[in-house]
């Protein structure tokens, strides 16, 4: 809650005028802010851009932010709608995401947890970035943002129940491709042995 009011007291300031306010605002949120771009734009050049764009629709549209709401997921929120609308006007195009080239066993019992643990690894999010959009998005909220399903289903504007769908199907897929790599690596150490 503390960080609520400090939210507060920043964007008070910020509307009365002060750059330095909108600097502080700026650096108290651009960490989570980037990380999530990086994970729903696949260029980092890109995702440079998103976050300009997000930075100056922020100081266009705290006038109309309500202090009654939280200010992260509303700022989440808008995140989520400039990367929309970058992939709206077609800035990128889909890319096949990167071969794996280590694999490790997952349990399927324990592959949400999984998720959590490894999200940070670089083969997992290759394989998270090759996820349709609408089902990485709700990833990053609720595992790598730490959202929970209703404040996810909140940020996206959409029924708990299709965020509770879309973490089982991104989850199901997730699994599938690591079973895929388990396989062509195995194919290939098979090979070399022979």
């Amino acid at each position: 809650m503390e960080a609520q009011n400090e939210y507060s007291q920043l964007i008070t300031r910020t509307l009365a005028g002060s750059r330095e306010a909108y600097g502080e605002l700026y650096e108290a949120t651009i960490r989570d802010v980037y990380r999530t771009v990086r994970f729903l734009v696949s260029e980092p050049s890109d995702a440079d851009d998103v976050v300009q764009d997000i930075y100056l629709e922020l100081h266009r549209s705290l006038a109309q932010y309500d202090e009654a709401r939280a200010f992260r997921p509303w700022l989440m929120g808008l995140v989520l709608r400039q990367v929309q609308a970058y992939r709206r006007k077609g800035w990128r195009q889909l890319r096949i995401s990167k071969k794996a080239q280590q694999t490790c066993e997952i349990q399927d019992a324990d592959f949400a947890g999984e998720v959590i643990d490894r999200l940070s690894s670089r083969m997992l999010m290759d394989k998270v970035k090759s996820l349709p959009y609408k089902l990485r998005q709700v990833i990053v909220l609720h595992y790598l943002q730490e959202y929970s399903q209703e404040e996810a289903a909140a940020i996206l504007g959409i029924p708990l129940g299709t965020v509770k769908s879309r973490i089982h199907a991104a989850l199901q897929k997730l699994r599938r491709k690591q079973k895929a790599d388990t396989i062509r690596i195995g194919k290939v150490e098979d090979l070399h042995e022979s």
